[in-house]
């Protein structure tokens, strides 16, 4: 069984998550996808970093039309920073017989390098890359052609742009514009009810 593993800070989830897990399903060809929010992410700084259990929720709620998909508290319960090689290991005693994918933004893949225990990580799973923009692709296709050589298995998965990031509507939240069209109409909702993200523009509704 082909396994993705699909993991960030969902901050919030929102419609470019969606449209990226679709895509690379689709065209990697994978029978199950794991969708695990990050407790600490070890690569950036998460601003306004909502509750584990709020990304949690969004994750469930966006995420609970495909079948496929299954949402991971693992990393959420672990102390410390979310170390992929850590929930890869985790994963691959669950799943022995599987294949597991790695699923990361052509940004991440640039400085793969850079990240504990990578060379484990490419013996637990095979990555997949999701290119944004045409752009991208020539500099990800050489950083593949490097990692191949120390014995990974790279798929570049294309997929169209989106418009904004997590960090953005966040913003824009705050600044009481309506981004309702950037994040599924359930995720709305939770953020209203819930009033993260210090949001008001449906506080109307």
């Amino acid at each position: 069984m082909k396994i993705g593993v699909f993991g960030g800070t969902f901050n919030p989830v929102h419609l470019g998550h969606l449209n990226c897990l679709k895509s690379v399903a689709e065209q990697a060809g994978l029978y199950k996808m794991i969708v695990m929010p990050d407790r600490i992410p070890p690569h950036k700084q998460a601003e306004d970093l909502a509750s584990s259990e709020d990304r949690l929720n969004m994750c469930r709620l966006a995420f609970a039309d495909i079948p496929c998909v299954e949402i991971s508290d693992w990393e959420l319960k672990q102390e410390g920073k979310s170390y992929s090689v850590i929930t890869l290991r985790h994963l691959k005693e669950i799943y022995p017989h599987d294949k597991l994918f790695f699923i990361m933004g052509s940004d991440m893949l640039l400085s793969f390098e850079e990240w504990y225990q990578y060379k484990e990580i490419l013996s637990l799973s095979a990555l997949i890359c999701v290119a944004r923009s045409h752009e991208d692709i020539d500099h990800i296709e050489v950083k593949a052609k490097q990692l191949k050589a120390e014995g990974g298995e790279i798929i570049i998965v294309k997929t169209d742009p989106f418009e904004v990031s997590s960090t953005e509507i966040r913003q824009m939240l705050k600044k009481n514009v309506d981004c309702s069209c950037y994040l599924s109409e359930n995720v709305v909702q939770y953020i209203v009810d819930k009033n993260l993200y210090n949001r008001g523009f449906l506080s109307g509704r």
